[in-house]
């Protein structure tokens, strides 16, 4: 079975570039688990419904730039222990910054590579707000890494309930694609799924439903986290997508797959 995904990809007018790169990632659907050992030929791209020659594709570690996004609401003190562990998985070169949500988006700690700061500000979070989700969303990726150096990366971790947020889903995806920022929401309550889903798709990142308060405290989690994160593939395709262009991603195994994709060029 393939599994597909379509996305929307604007590239500047008139760009005459021979090759487009795309950063795919790609989990299995029910377990997040990474899919490894993918080659050029596993991959069909579809632009317009005609195929586009996929050149190479190949996994992209690299360092990163991390912002944590933690849920400051009533019910987000179930996934303070994710956030904490979170802060264990940094690598030398890699920065995170640490921001809460609730009504707005508050910077608790700029990037820094220091796991004590981190860890303090995640140990200094309040709760009981209502969650603004995509307008945390959309201050974060708007104003914080304007002084970023490395890939850009957004963790959302929440328990999974939106409140009446001012802006829509697709303002925080173009703004993100636009920056080339990929959202990976960690989450507890399924209601907002669907979204979650649809940030992770578009964006090239991942979804990851920790479905109770044990996994959330299992230490083993953010290692498969940032296993995902640190692992995505660089797809390059013959010819330019054009401005407004939607193109389908495949890949040819028989799992369910989560196939996301992040426009690079």
């Amino acid at each position: 079975m393939t599994r597909s995904l379509i996305l929307a990809v604007c590239f500047a007018a008139g760009s005459a570039c021979a090759a487009t790169r795309l950063l795919v990632t790609v989990v299995e659907q029910r377990s997040g688990t990474l899919v490894t050992g993918l080659k050029a030929q596993d991959f069909n791209v579809l632009d317009d419904g005609q195929p586009r020659r996929v050149e190479s594709a190949e996994v992209t570690p690299g360092p990163m730039d991390v912002m944590l996004l933690v849920d400051t609401s009533l019910l987000g003190a179930v996934v303070q222990p994710v956030a904490e562990n979170m802060v264990g998985q940094l690598q030398a070169k890699e920065q995170m910054a640490v921001v809460s949500f609730h009504s707005a988006a508050d910077l608790i700690q700029d990037f820094t590579s220091s796991q004590e700061l981190l860890r303090r500000a995640v140990g200094s979070v309040k709760f009981g707000n209502t969650p603004r989700v995509l307008d945390a969303l959309y201050a974060a990726i708007d104003s914080g890494f304007q002084a970023s150096t490395y890939r850009r990366v957004v963790i959302l971790v929440t328990a999974g309930v939106e409140g009446p947020s001012r802006v829509s889903e697709r303002e925080v995806l173009k703004l993100a694609r636009r920056g080339a920022v990929s959202i990976y929401p960690v989450f507890v309550l399924g209601q907002e799924k669907p979204m979650f889903e649809r940030l992770a798709r578009q964006t090239g990142g991942a979804c990851f439903e920790l479905r109770d308060k044990q996994r959330a405290m299992d230490a083993k989690t953010g290692a498969r986290i940032f296993e995902v994160l640190r692992s995505p593939y660089t797809v390059t395709v013959e010819g330019n997508l054009a401005l407004g262009e939607r193109f389908k991603v495949e890949v040819k195994r028989p799992e369910r797959l989560f196939i996301s994709g992040l426009p690079l060029d």
